[in-house]
């Protein structure tokens, strides 16, 4: 029985990066072997096995067999006789299919030192073409590590999947934990990027892929392109180190000016609301998280309010406030904020800028918070109001508190 620590872990420490989980391929045992070994059965498709101590995972040699369309159109063969180098076979790209022993000595079949050392993303062989989900982490490896190009060969064979209709079987949830995962890559963008040009972002996002070519003002908007403007903004949320829901948040604020009739162009009004129509289309198809689809819905319909939020009197910014759902989830309006501000930072030679508005609302909300609702609800009972009345007795409260604030005299209905 021989042990070698595959993938990843071999990856990132010839890359110099920290290396987070050690995975461990087995060859020449068998699934009886193993389990006298100690070792605990983990796989339901093939032999995986967790080390009794460690609890790092540890496979046993496999070859793989396409079956059918799809991520799951594989059947599996491990024996005691399957090798490194077959194993190996089957990974997705060269820089994923290095191999290290026991000794630290490693063993290179198809060429990853020599791709990590030119940057290059290059698939192992020609069973690349029947997994898709191999488009999808490719791209995300695009994402993390920014400065690697995309083997012209192997965009050739992601394009040839795409249009031998590969992707369009690709289940749901895969597409959205992948999405997910390089969402959260230093370099969001490329991920985009990748699946646009081999043709994958039109089948698998369509409301995204038709944003570029799409004008805007060039006031507002330098880079002119949405979805130019829509890469920007993603990689300011990177930037900021936003969580998942803001970036996907941003993914999807500007969905709607995809729609924006041709004869209106650069204008867009009205886009936010066909923002959070389109959003929801899309959340249902990749069943994305609540937590994910909510903010996002916030975010396409009241991003340009709070872009112009300088410009609104107490009234306004208190209903801007409600219809964020601030008083009852602060914390996910400060992801509002956040979204907001990558929003207008994401604009060619703008990265920069303050961006006031979000310390403006944030003050706002908190002096709206210091109003006593319950204090302002049994006064109103006491002079025999009830339901809405209450509520709009609270909303007044605090549009006058807004108001005090800022020694502003205009009227609460401003």
């Amino acid at each position: 029985m021989q042990v070698y620590k595959v993938g990843g872990a071999v990856r990132d420490a010839l890359l110099g990066l920290p290396v987070q989980d050690n995975d461990w391929v087995v060859v020449g045992a068998t699934p009886e072997q193993m389990m006298e070994s100690g070792y605990l059965p983990v796989g339901r498709d093939f032999p995986v096995f967790l080390h009794p101590r460690t609890r790092e995972e540890y496979a046993l040699a496999r070859t793989e067999r396409k079956t059918a369309r799809g991520y799951h159109g594989f059947s599996f063969v491990t024996a005691p006789d399957v090798t490194l180098e077959q194993d190996l076979a089957r990974r997705d790209l060269t820089i994923n299919a290095i191999a290290e022993d026991e000794r630290g000595l490693l063993i290179d079949p198809y060429g990853g030192q020599r791709d990590l050392d030119q940057r290059v993303l290059r698939h192992v062989s020609e069973a690349f073409v029947e997994d898709p989900v191999r488009i999808l982490r490719l791209a995300r490896f695009a994402a993390r590590f920014a400065d690697f190009r995309v083997a012209p060969e192997t965009m050739a064979l992601m394009r040839r999947m795409v249009a031998d209709g590969e992707v369009d079987h690709l289940v749901p949830e895969r597409v959205w934990q992948e999405l997910a995962r390089g969402l959260m890559e230093q370099r969001p963008s490329r991920l985009f990027e990748v699946l646009r040009e081999c043709g994958a972002l039109a089948r698998l996002l369509p409301e995204v892929d038709r944003l570029w070519g799409v004008p805007q003002r060039a006031e507002y908007h330098p880079e002119v392109d949405t979805g130019v403007h829509l890469m920007m903004v993603l990689d300011q949320c990177a930037w900021a180190q936003a969580p998942l829901p803001v970036r996907f948040a941003c993914l999807c604020h500007d969905l709607g000016k995809g729609t924006t009739p041709a004869e209106v162009l650069p204008r867009h009004h009205g886009h936010e609301g066909r923002s959070a129509e389109l959003l929801q289309a899309v959340s249902e198809r990749l069943r994305v998280p609540a937590e994910c689809r909510e903010l996002a819905e916030v975010v396409a319909r009241e991003h340009g309010n709070v872009h112009r939020s300088e410009e609104l009197g107490p009234a306004a910014t208190v209903r801007l406030l409600e219809r964020c759902d601030a008083f009852r989830k602060p914390k996910r309006f400060d992801e509002v904020l956040l979204a907001c501000e990558c929003d207008a930072r994401g604009r060619l030679g703008l990265e920069g800028r303050p961006y006031p508005q979000r310390a403006r609302l944030q003050q706002a909300l908190a002096t709206a918070q210091r109003v006593s609702t319950a204090e302002v609800a049994r006064h109103a009972q006491e002079r025999g109001l009830a339901g809405e009345q209450i509520a709009q007795a609270i909303h007044q409260a605090r549009v006058l508190a807004l108001a005090d604030r800022a020694g502003d005299g205009r009227d609460a209905e401003d």
